[in-house]
């Protein structure tokens, strides 16, 4: 069931106030910035990639508004865990209903910027990895 409008208020308010990865991840196997110029959001997403391809740390760092530093957060802590391909599957869909979609809608590039940055990041990634495979 989706949240309530107020619930999704308070949600991406204790995300702003209260970051629970907030910050750079240590000797970080990739780190990516990107914003939305609009809104002067600035936001830098760095994560450990595991052996296995499984994100095992992910942090995000920058400013702007309440929304992206809120959704920021929250994609950081529920990519940690998930797989390369996994995240590149997660949409801004799912995102825009996990953070209540009746209040991010009207802001819908706040809302998904650390996740399009974090999706871009694993790409270039993934990208490097074929390339020293294939042994170019």
């Amino acid at each position: 069931m989706p949240m309530s409008r107020q619930e999704a208020v308070e949600f991406l308010l204790e995300h702003y106030q209260n970051p629970q990865h907030r910050g750079q991840v240590p000797d970080a196997t990739f780190v990516r910035s990107g914003g939305n110029p609009g809104c002067s959001d600035v936001v830098e997403m760095s994560a450990h990639v595991n052996a296995d391809g499984t994100l095992t740390e992910v942090a995000f760092d920058g400013q702007g508004c309440t929304i992206s530093m809120a959704a920021a957060d929250y994609v950081a802590e529920i990519t940690e865990g998930m797989s390369l391909e996994e995240i590149e599957n997660f949409s801004a869909e799912q995102l825009m209903d996990d953070l209540g979609r009746e209040v991010v809608m009207t802001r819908p590039t706040c809302a998904t910027s650390a996740l399009s940055i974090l999706k871009q990041a694993v790409h270039e990634y993934r990208m490097k990895l074929a390339q020293e495979h294939a042994g170019g």
